[in-house]
């Protein structure tokens, strides 16, 4: 825990979605550590019902020990009730919203398979009804909350596969449609106040990353899963918590933006003190700018 100096969300209120590890754990904890209260939502309730470490319980709790604090909630993003109950209880525990990062995300299991989309599973739609529409029904339901009070911020965890082909069509066609939704929710929210900004993530070192690098031959080479390029799962969540900050955060809302080059705006380093590499110049520039 760090010690008592000041904590720049302290008193604010996040939503992070599909936090029960990967980036969404990370940005959580990083978001805690500034001292927000941030609930925590995901379906793996019990440890050992999922082939990857990690649950939302165990990310709340490790939230309390950064000095924010940790609410957990099962959440399946695919679930339109249950996401209107998760936005329910915040609004009646806090009574208002500051921040919502729109990261869950159906990742198949045949997502790295070098397959062409009609060889692989129609199942892999999924990735757009967990991971485009259900950034939609969060936003939707988090702009009624944010708008009466004229502030918040909303961010979707994207990536270069905006505009360079990445492991497959249903994943560039998701993240496109997130970088536009981002853009065009900023157009609507502009006069009220609420930011909506997309980041592209790198490689990021999740348990999946790391299990898929240990395991898939030649990862490592394609442009994608670089590992000198990689950051930590804590690394967008501290970029979130400074433009969370940031009160000329309208003056970026509708922008596509960079995790790194932002990073590199506002001072931050990854954990482990390193500057975290822009790929601008191989792998693509994002196409939406502010509004």
């Amino acid at each position: 825990m760090r010690s008592s100096e000041p904590r720049s969300l302290s008193g604010r209120v996040a939503v992070v979605t599909g936090a029960s590890r990967g980036i969404g754990k990370g940005i959580a904890l990083a978001l805690a550590d500034e001292g927000a209260t941030v609930y925590v939502t995901g379906r793996t309730l019990t440890p050992d019902t999922h082939e990857l470490p990690g649950t939302i319980g165990e990310t709340a709790a490790l939230c309390d020990r950064r000095g924010g604090k940790g609410i957990p909630v099962q959440v399946d993003h695919g679930d339109d009730d249950d996401v209107a109950a998760l936005f329910d209880r915040i609004e009646r525990e806090q009574g208002r919203l500051d921040i919502l990062v729109n990261n869950a995300f159906a990742l198949p299991d045949d997502l790295t398979d070098p397959e062409q989309f009609w060889r692989k599973p129609l199942a892999d739609w999924e990735m757009v009804d967990v991971g485009v529409r259900s950034n939609f029904v969060c936003a939707w339901h988090s702009a009624r909350i944010m708008v009466p009070q004229r502030s918040g911020l909303i961010v979707a965890i994207s990536g270069y596969t905006g505009v360079a082909y990445t492991y497959g069509v249903i994943f560039g066609t998701a993240k496109s449609a997130v970088d536009r939704m981002a853009r065009d929710m900023a157009v609507e929210l502009k006069d009220h106040g609420v930011a909506s900004i997309s980041l592209w993530q790198g490689l990021t070192f999740t348990e999946r990353a790391q299990r898929n690098l240990a395991a898939i031959e030649g990862l490592e080479a394609d442009a994608a899963t670089q590992p000198a390029h990689g950051c930590s799962p804590e690394f967008p969540g501290r970029v979130i918590a400074a433009l969370a900050a940031d009160d000329a955060v309208m003056s970026r809302s509708g922008g596509t933006f960079i995790t790194a080059e932002l990073a590199d705006d506002y001072g931050i380093t990854d954990i482990d003190g390193r500057s975290i590499p822009s790929l601008r110049a191989t792998r693509g520039e994002p196409i939406w700018a502010p509004v």
